[in-house]
């Protein structure tokens, strides 16, 4: 595979789903061209969400048990859809796309600065985890780990689209 052809994961938080968003945020991904390559609705376990967000994300160990807790309790308030996306460094477009963490930071143009308004000081003085629409992978060994995480190998569909056929026929010429 190209070295540049990357896969990231996405996570739709409950909110997201509450609010009727989901559509817009993907159609979003779809126009700069990455491809779906994995995507489902479910109900994450306890488990889950330790190994995602302590094991790889080391919330705990950065920000705490209260944060931890708060996040996860956030997370349980309905189904989540989880989504790899594939293409040329996918890991920072969906970044760059998604904006900052804190929403209220997120500069317009970006998911949560078009779609939230939270900070962290009213999350925190709320005891309850920050809306901030969505989860994206930080870096490329992060979304690898959290692929594997989220989805089994027979979850992730390799397929052509028309974005991979004109980066061939580019490189053709």
């Amino acid at each position: 595979m190209n070295n540049h052809i990357e896969k990231t994961l996405v996570i739709y938080k409950p909110h997201a789903l509450q609010r009727a968003i989901v559509g817009e945020i993907l159609t979003r991904f779809e126009r700069v061209g990455l491809k779906i390559s994995g995507l489902k609705m479910l109900t994450p376990t306890d488990e889950q969400f330790h190994h995602h967000y302590e094991t790889i994300g080391t919330v705990i160990s950065r920000h705490g048990e209260t944060v931890f807790k708060n996040t996860v309790a956030m997370m349980k308030d309905g189904p989540v859809i989880a989504l790899v996306l594939e293409g040329v460094k996918a890991v920072e477009i969906v970044r760059k796309m998604v904006g900052s963490t804190e929403p209220k930071s997120a500069n317009p143009g970006t998911i949560r600065g078009d779609y939230a308004h939270m900070n962290y000081g009213f999350s925190d003085d709320n005891q309850y985890g920050l809306h901030n629409i969505v989860h994206a992978s930080g870096n490329i060994e992060e979304a690898n780990q959290e692929i594997a995480l989220w989805f089994t190998p027979e979850e992730v569909f390799d397929y052509e689209s028309v974005h991979d056929l004109s980066s061939q026929k580019i490189v053709k010429k």
